[in-house]
């Protein structure tokens, strides 16, 4: 295996119950300003780093909190259809078809202990 990216992780998001109340909570620990976006599947709140092009951010999203934490997306060696082949040979549990964002596309899937991680594919 020769798989070795740049970035291993390229998104985080928390799902919260009460987006503007965490969208506060968010804002005043981090002593920043913060606002909704809507523009994608569900209205979310997107964390500002200083280096888009190469900064590793997230958002909060109206959701379900997982009893297992938030959900890390992890960027695919090659594309999704294999690594959602490879998700279920190794135990894992796929929960979503490929979901379309702008800069490329994932799935949610599960690992071996519950853990919510998306399997990001960036466009080419």
């Amino acid at each position: 295996m020769t798989y070795t990216p740049n970035h291993f992780a390229c998104w985080f998001e928390i799902p919260v119950t009460d987006l503007e109340a965490s969208k506060s909570f968010y804002a005043e620990v981090f002593d920043m300003s913060l606002t909704i976006v809507d523009g994608g599947p569900n209205p979310l709140v997107m964390f500002p780093v200083s280096d888009e092009a190469g900064g590793v951010s997230g958002h909060l999203y109206p959701g379900t909190p997982s009893e297992n934490g938030p959900t890390i997306h992890l960027v695919v060696p090659d594309n999704l259809e294999a690594a959602r082949t490879r998700v279920k040979a190794a135990g894992g549990k796929v929960e979503s078809e490929n979901i379309e964002l702008p800069s490329g596309h994932f799935f949610y899937a599960r690992d071996l202990d519950g853990n919510s991680i998306g399997l990001f594919e960036f466009n080419s």
